[in-house]
């Protein structure tokens, strides 16, 4: 499930408002109830990615302990594709519901 659904996550928590990667990680994490736990291994390739693309960008700031963090933040064209995930998905989501109902019933 994480190949095809890590695009929509990202972009979906990115569209909640800039964030870096440790945040994003423990964003998923939470809304999953901590059944997807990303690396930042997984999760750095596929922003870069999505960067190079031009669905978010990034820009180094200085966090209040005087960290520096990389934050990614949505752009209109990552809002476009946002928004055609989730019509894919809702659409996977009635066709799953619907078949999954047949298959009960005829049991």
């Amino acid at each position: 499930m994480m190949g095809a659904a890590s695009i929509p996550l990202i972009l979906s928590v990115l569209q909640e408002g800039e964030s870096y990667g440790y945040l994003i990680i423990q964003r998923i994490k939470v809304i999953s109830g901590n059944q997807l736990e990303w690396k930042e291994g997984t999760l750095y390739p596929i922003l870069h990615k999505l960067e190079k693309k031009g669905y978010i960008t990034s820009s180094w700031k200085t966090s209040e302990s005087g960290r520096k963090r990389k934050y990614y933040k949505l752009l209109e064209n990552g809002q476009s594709v946002l928004a055609a995930e989730q019509q894919n998905w809702q659409s996977l989501n009635q066709i799953f519901s619907k078949l999954w109902l047949t298959q009960i019933n005829s049991i």
